[in-house]
């Protein structure tokens, strides 16, 4: 029962995610379907060659992340990574988003009893890429940093192969996009990269305490110029494969 319970939870998460991306991009038809068509369509948006991109959208609900005045970590991850799942979608991959909205994962636990809400919340995240599966995870943050002057986008990989490529190759795409020369750094401490299977990073998306980075963290604009340079680092990685 609890295995099914899961599983049923997942299944209507999935195609929330799904019906919330065909509403933000304009196109009803897709509720136009019969019953009998639906389960087929729904097949081919998330199963389409086990190629399953998740996009983890940083913090969320009561976890902010970090902030700048009344800027939030939260709202800023969030923009990015729906512009994210849709230019992703939009180039054909198959792409879950692991939140619309403002809420934390761990008000949704299904995996671990912890009294701890941030283990509650990092093991949904988790387990959702397991169970999916996801080929490639991307988790989207911003960072901070005591100096104002500290700035540019940084790609945080598990020290594996795999990992480390994508990371390289969103890197690449983000130091073109805010004109620097940074590498990607291996992300030890952090639970993610080491407890998912699948390739992982995570995205620094750039210092919301720098004033030229936070200008692109916040404008519509900047946002998507920041998804598409992720979107074409993972695009690029995934053609390699």
């Amino acid at each position: 029962m609890i295995l099914y319970t899961k599983w049923r939870a997942l299944a209507r998460g999935v195609m929330v995610l799904i019906m919330a991306g065909t509403l933000l991009s304009g196109n009803t038809k897709a509720f136009a379907a019969t019953p009998e068509e639906r389960p087929e369509q729904h097949q081919s948006l998330i199963g389409h060659g086990h190629r399953i991109v998740l996009i983890d959208a940083g913090h969320g609900g009561i976890d902010g992340g970090t902030s700048h005045g009344d800027l939030l970590e939260k709202d800023l991850t969030l923009a990015i990574s729906r512009k994210l799942f849709m230019l992703l979608r939009a180039d054909g991959f198959d792409t879950i988003l692991n939140r619309f909205g403002d809420y934390a994962p761990s008000e949704e636990n299904l995996w671990l009893g912890s009294r701890s809400r941030h283990m509650r919340d990092l093991a949904q995240r988790k387990e959702l890429a397991e169970t999916l599966p996801a080929a490639v995870v991307v988790s989207v943050h911003v960072n901070w940093a005591r100096s104002s002057s500290k700035h540019g986008p940084i790609v945080l990989y598990r020290q594996e192969g795999r990992s480390f490529m994508l990371a390289k190759s969103i890197q690449d795409q983000l130091n073109g996009l805010f004109g620097v020369e940074l590498d990607s750094q291996p992300g030890k401490p952090f639970y993610l990269l080491n407890k998912i299977t699948a390739p992982t990073v995570i995205v620094e998306a750039g210092f919301i305490s720098s004033p030229v980075d936070r200008a692109m963290l916040t404008s519509s604009r900047g946002q998507e110029k920041i998804a598409e340079a992720i979107s074409e680092g993972i695009a690029a990685y995934l053609m390699e494969l």
